[in-house]
């Protein structure tokens, strides 16, 4: 008792306990301090590859990209394809429903492309894989002036000129468009009259690709035309018969005025009615032909 009632020794007591209650709670506070620098370290390595996962990791990383890549290529390529496919069946749908003959050769000179049109004016089953020479042979230009403007008809070399020349001269020689009228027999024999436009086929670079021949078959209109010149031709004998045949009458109606026997009278009546009948029909006949020949025209023009 009397210790504790001494000051100075109970200051020294407490001073002594409480050195020693911060010296057991700085220990704690360390303690502490370390547990959560160690957990983050953990947390850190656990977080971020080490020296020796970081080649698996880039590789991983990269094969994600390359995946991506590869995924967004394939949509831009189905794309493209799609819409590649759309222009190829509209061009299709186009060619085939046209009425003109479309001949696509290649720089090869072969055929390429041949709309059901050409076959059937050409009367070909299929034209593929064929030469300007299988096809046309020796059929040769209507009019070697058409095929080239601004030559003069007199200018114009005394030589036949084949629609494969034409050809060539587009695709070979680099010529422009040419539009020629031509002959042309089919294999079967049958003879057509066609009307063919020769263009060049140019590449985006500035090259050719081919040649393309654009076909009208003019055969049933030539038809007609000939048959209007050669009714043109009968019109004319025609009109030299009319001519004789009133000449012939005229004079039997002379000698009928002036004729007073009655047998002879008769004759005479009766070689102008048959003159009369023979008249009438000649000019009939001609007459409903060239009717016929109009109309089919007009139909043939519809």
């Amino acid at each position: 008792m009397r210790l504790l009632a001494n000051p100075v020794l109970l200051r020294a007591a407490m001073v002594f306990f409480c050195g020693l209650a911060a010296f057991f709670l700085g220990l704690y506070m360390i303690r502490r301090l370390r547990k959560n620098i160690a957990a983050e370290a953990d947390v850190s390595d656990a977080a971020s590859p080490s020296i020796d996962t970081l080649p698996l990791y880039l590789y991983n990383t990269v094969i994600q990209q390359l995946k991506q890549q590869k995924h967004e290529l394939q949509v831009q390529s189905q794309a493209e394809q799609q819409r590649a496919r759309t222009t190829e069946n509209f061009s299709q749908t186009v060619l085939s429903n046209l009425s003109c003959g479309v001949l696509v050769f290649g720089s090869n000179g072969l055929v390429k492309t041949a709309n059901p049109a050409a076959k059937s004016i050409l009367g070909f089953a299929s034209t593929t894989g064929m030469s300007a020479q299988d096809i046309f042979r020796a059929s040769a230009v209507h009019s070697p002036a058409f095929s080239s403007p601004g030559v003069s008809p007199d200018e114009t070399p005394d030589t036949t000129v084949r629609i494969v020349d034409e050809i060539d001269a587009v695709l070979r020689e680099g010529s422009k468009r040419r539009e020629i009228e031509a002959d042309y027999e089919s294999p079967s024999g049958e003879k057509r009259f066609l009307r063919m436009t020769i263009s060049r086929v140019p590449a985006a670079d500035g090259g050719l690709l081919g040649v393309a021949c654009v076909i009208n078959d003019l055969s049933e209109m030539e038809r007609m035309r000939r048959q209007q010149e050669l009714h043109g031709e009968i019109s004319a004998e025609m009109a030299l018969q009319l001519r004789s045949s009133l000449t012939t009458i005229s004079g039997f109606a002379q000698q009928l005025a002036n004729n007073r026997d009655p047998e002879l009278a008769r004759e005479i009546a009766t070689d102008i009615a048959q003159e009369a009948v023979q008249l009438d029909r000649t000019i009939g006949g001609f007459l409903t032909s060239k009717d016929s020949s109009s109309l089919a025209l007009r139909h043939s023009a519809k």
